[in-house]
């Protein structure tokens, strides 16, 4: 527990707390560990009546006199150019995380409006399956043309929470994006990616002929619920069969979505060999999605350990390369991960760079600060690093609220600037 103590008596090594409003010092944060006379000189310029001190993170130095071999008048210019040096740095990270900001805005902008293409085109599958192809194959093209650009990508997280009958949805945009981007990792052609797209955003059609009693059921399914839904990718067929328009390249994830390479998945027991390549990378972004957002959300899977629980034990089930592929593509620390930063602040990862993967971009807890007016910080910029990741459950209620892990966990692509 923190306790008051006037700014005089602060020493090196005092782990502090302002108690002023962010915009009314020059620290990049309300708290942190004092390491030099210069910060005690500046928070005692702030002329606060108290801060907070918390022992229990303290490690006090040695010897903290005040007085040193400079003037007062040197140590007092010294003093005011570091506070004006570190007011302008704060500024121009401010306007660093506004412009971030509103990159994610559009951002999100850009996925809700994929959202819509996507609800409006799976409401018109079964009445005008050709108009649906052809909206579908549209959105495809455009996505496509993103992902297979040549600049790097930024992954984003997309922290939406939609209706839950809406979960079908996000699932096929997460898997189609995903599917895609790991298609082109794996040096696929572009139509390849294309197909994988495709095949992606309709591989779970045949589930609108499933009732939704059993879609919805969080427990255990019965042995006749189960032959049910696997009935799913075959459902999903006879749909697309209402066109002729469906690549047939794209009509293998839709049938093959759910084997396993050891001959255990469904609907047909087929072996490595005879399944589809492009079935195997959606089989894989398939499997990871549905871990981190199961029926039951008690037993989501962060994407961090998603991933590595499906590496753990799926092994001879999915391909080995593509979930290699796919952990390298989704960076060790994926868009939903939380983490534990060097500097000891906690924050979930809200974008990956694709050419500096150990370095994303986190949305920083700060109980001082409003959710919505968090700040999101670059870790290389900022010279911060992770070090280690934080199992959501392992959060103090009011930061697990405040960052919010368990969120519909979607991804939305765009070029880096």
């Amino acid at each position: 527990m923190p306790v008051k103590i006037a700014p005089k008596d602060i020493k090196l090594g005092y782990a502090i707390k302002l108690p002023v409003g962010w915009m009314k010092h020059p620290f990049l944060t309300n708290k942190l560990v004092v390491e030099s006379l210069q910060q005690i000189r500046i928070i005692q310029s702030l002329e606060l009546d108290y801060v907070y001190f918390y022992p229990e993170r303290s490690s006090v130095v040695a010897d903290t006199a005040m007085n040193t071999m400079d003037s007062p008048m040197a140590q007092n210019i010294d003093d005011l150019q570091r506070r004006t040096e570190m007011q302008q740095d704060k500024e121009q990270r401010i306007e660093q995380a506004k412009a971030h900001r509103r990159e994610l805005q559009k951002t999100e902008k850009a996925f809700a409006q994929s959202m819509a293409q996507v609800r409006n085109l799976m409401t018109k599958v079964q009445g005008r399956p050709l108009n649906a192809i052809e909206d579908a194959s549209q959105l495809i093209s455009n996505l496509a043309d993103t992902i297979l650009s040549e600049d790097a990508l930024v992954l984003h997280l997309i922290s939406q929470a939609g209706k839950e009958q809406e979960s079908m949805y996000f699932h096929v945009l997460n898997v189609s994006i995903l599917a895609m981007m790991l298609a082109k990792n794996l040096n696929y052609s572009a139509d390849e990616v294309k197909w994988t797209g495709l095949g992606a955003m309709f591989h779970d059609i045949g589930k609108l002929k499933i009732p939704s009693q059993i879609l919805r059921k969080t427990t255990a399914l019965s042995a006749p619920e189960l032959n049910f839904l696997k009935l799913h990718p075959k459902l999903g067929l006879d749909l697309l069969g209402l066109t002729q328009q469906f690549p047939a390249q794209a009509k293998a994830i839709v049938e093959q979505h759910h084997e396993y390479l050891d001959g255990s998945g469904y609907p047909a027991a087929l072996k490595a060999g005879q399944i589809n390549k492009l079935a195997r990378i959606v089989a894989v972004v398939n499997e990871f999605d549905n871990l981190c957002h199961p029926l039951d959300m008690s037993q989501a899977r962060s994407p961090h350990h998603a991933l590595s629980l499906m590496y753990k034990t799926m092994k001879g089930k999915l391909g080995d390369l593509e979930m290699k592929v796919m952990i390298k593509m989704m960076g060790i620390y994926p868009p939903g991960t939380v983490v534990l930063l060097s500097d000891k602040r906690v924050g979930i990862v809200m974008a990956v760079n694709s050419d500096s993967m150990l370095y994303p971009d986190v949305l920083i807890y700060d109980a001082d600060v409003p959710r919505l007016e968090a700040a999101i910080v670059t870790l290389a910029a900022n010279k911060l690093s992770v070090e280690k990741v934080v199992k959501p459950k392992a959060l103090p209620p009011e930061v697990f609220a405040y960052l919010n892990p368990r969120a519909q966990v979607s991804y939305f692509v765009q070029q880096k600037n």
